[in-house]
């Protein structure tokens, strides 16, 4: 099987692909992706093998055929149809975002418990109520739903989207879930992520810091090697 990363790379190359094509840009080699992305121009390489797709020495990869290559590895060949459950602030934001995205992958119902929100229309997907869970789910043959509620909703509701047929879950709320192997999840850790980005805003403040402090003579070294050392060293030390 592929591996999640590699699926998960395809997807933001596609996006990035698809950038440039608008730009006017027809050929990209594997460095010039890699760059974009900030990853080794070899993984980028390794990645587009699983396509069966190769690139023309010295030219690289054709952008547009590179498009279509990784829309038909990733793209299912019909309709797909997922459904998200809690319509609060979170949900409403990723039925705004996602509604209109994709041909063939759509959130097609939403559900909730407030009773002001059931029976209405939000970005085109009505809010049912969530004992209607199983019952929509068989209606839209949905296999694909998105958790937005809190953590001590979340199993219960991960519970009854997996009886009702679901088998891939995106996990917005902040408990890790209990699946059976055959259900695949993807838990999204906002609050994680926050932190991470506010870990490293203060590493890079404090690498701009530490560069402003050194001697011109080092700074301006023309091998850049003080200055490399001195920031592998930084490095080092906020990772530990």
């Amino acid at each position: 099987m592929i591996p999640e990363n590699t699926v998960e790379r395809l997807s933001l190359y596609r996006r990035v692909l698809q950038q440039i094509w608008a730009e006017g840009k027809e050929t990209i080699m594997s460095h010039e992706l890699a760059q974009i992305l900030h990853i080794k121009p070899a993984q980028v390489r390794r990645d587009i093998m699983y396509l069966g797709y190769s690139g023309i020495p010295n030219i690289g990869y054709k952008v547009k055929s590179l498009i279509e290559s990784i829309s038909q590895f990733l793209d299912s060949t019909s309709q797909q149809s997922a459904i998200l459950v809690g319509v609060g602030h979170l949900g409403m934001a990723l039925l705004a975002n996602f509604s209109g995205r994709w041909r063939q992958l759509a959130i097609r119902a939403a559900f909730d418990r407030d009773p002001e929100k059931i029976g209405r229309v939000f970005h085109g997907c009505v809010c049912y109520s969530v004992e209607d869970i199983p019952k929509v789910v068989g209606e839209l043959k949905s296999i694909i739903g998105i958790i937005a509620i809190p953590a001590d909703q979340a199993q219960k509701i991960c519970d009854l989207m997996i009886t009702s047929g679901i088998r891939g879950i995106l996990n917005f709320s902040p408990v890790r879930l209990k699946v059976p192997e055959y259900v695949y999840v993807e838990h999204v850790d906002l609050s994680a992520t926050f932190e991470k980005v506010a870990f490293f805003a203060r590493t890079m403040k404090k690498l701009e810091e530490e560069k402003s402090k050194l001697p011109p003579i080092l700074e301006n070294c023309s091998d850049g090697y003080n200055q490399n050392v001195k920031e592998e060293n930084l490095r080092k030390d906020v990772s530990v």
